[in-house]
């Protein structure tokens, strides 16, 4: 036993005398500077004005209601086979102070005296709305800041279709415009926010107007989720996902403060927040009629 207890206190010496020996500042502590600390960045999510790019107040209204000439079903979720797909991960989200986001929309309610949608003027034929609808979706929006932002000419003829059937020269009592049912107060936002000056009631500033604004939802959600840009309907898991492709669309019909959910560190998830429109929108983005014309 004594032997055990000699043992013992020549290794108790030992450890006092290597804790005698170091300090805090005696060597690296492994601790080292944070930078890269995340910048506030403008009311449309982006880091900063580009050139060509002027900056303006983001848009708080969305277009009208759909007027119901797309499929309406109950949703469901898509069939897949293998190994189910899962939406593609997040890139560090950008902080948004809580002001630049834009509120619901403000409920309007048609006026009473209007019970059903006007037309007014020529009507252009399906070849000139194709036209039209294509040409819209070919232009990059963001040249400078995001130009691999693209809106895909099949989701810009399916929300035309379902907002407005393809009729150019209608008008809806809540005051949607034409074939996008562009809102008037959304046409100045964007024409302020991309220095335009794009006529709502002819039908291709109107197409333009509505392309416009998906690209705008595009970017402004892409970076509030950190999600990027990419709106691959094989992101999606399915119709209601809160995938960049679904949200943008509900966006559309409803405006982008009801598809974000702000999360306890001031970063944002998606939703969809009208589930019917947005289902409608999916389908017709491969299955509308419109898509032959």
């Amino acid at each position: 036993m004594g032997g055990w207890t000699r043992r013992i206190g020549v290794v108790a010496g030992a450890l006092l005398l290597v804790a005698a020996t170091s300090g805090c500042g005696g060597g690296d502590s492994g601790e080292v500077e944070a930078v890269g600390a995340p910048v506030g960045v403008t009311v449309d999510g982006s880091a900063g004005p580009s050139v060509g790019e002027p900056t303006s107040a983001a848009p708080t209204g969305s277009t009208a209601e759909g007027l119901g000439i797309g499929p309406s079903r109950t949703p469901t979720p898509s069939k897949t086979t293998g190994k189910p797909k899962t939406s593609p991960p997040k890139a560090p989200p950008k902080q948004v102070p809580k002001q630049d986001v834009p509120p619901p929309p403000a409920v309007r309610p048609a006026p009473a005296s209007c019970t059903a949608p006007k037309y007014v003027g020529p009507q252009a034929s399906r070849a000139e709305v194709k036209a039209a609808l294509t040409t819209a979706a070919g232009v990059s929006y963001w040249p400078v800041s995001a130009p691999e932002i693209k809106v895909p000419v099949a989701l810009v003829k399916a929300i035309a279709w379902q907002e407005s059937g393809w009729q150019s020269n209608i008008e809806a009592c809540d005051g949607g415009v034409g074939l996008m049912q562009v809102m008037p107060g959304t046409a100045d936002q964007v024409n302020n926010r991309f220095d335009k000056s794009l006529d709502i009631r002819k039908y291709q500033d109107n197409a333009t107007l509505g392309a416009n604004y998906l690209a705008w939802l595009i970017r402004y959600l892409g970076d509030l989720s950190g999600l990027g840009y990419s709106i691959d309907p094989a992101d999606c898991v399915d119709h209601v996902d809160p995938c960049l492709l679904n949200a943008v669309i509900s966006s559309y019909n409803m405006g982008p403060g009801t598809v974000l959910v702000e999360k306890p560190d001031g970063t944002y998830d998606l939703k969809v927040s009208n589930i019917r429109y947005t289902d409608n929108v999916r389908t017709l983005m491969t299955e509308c009629e419109c898509l032959a014309f």
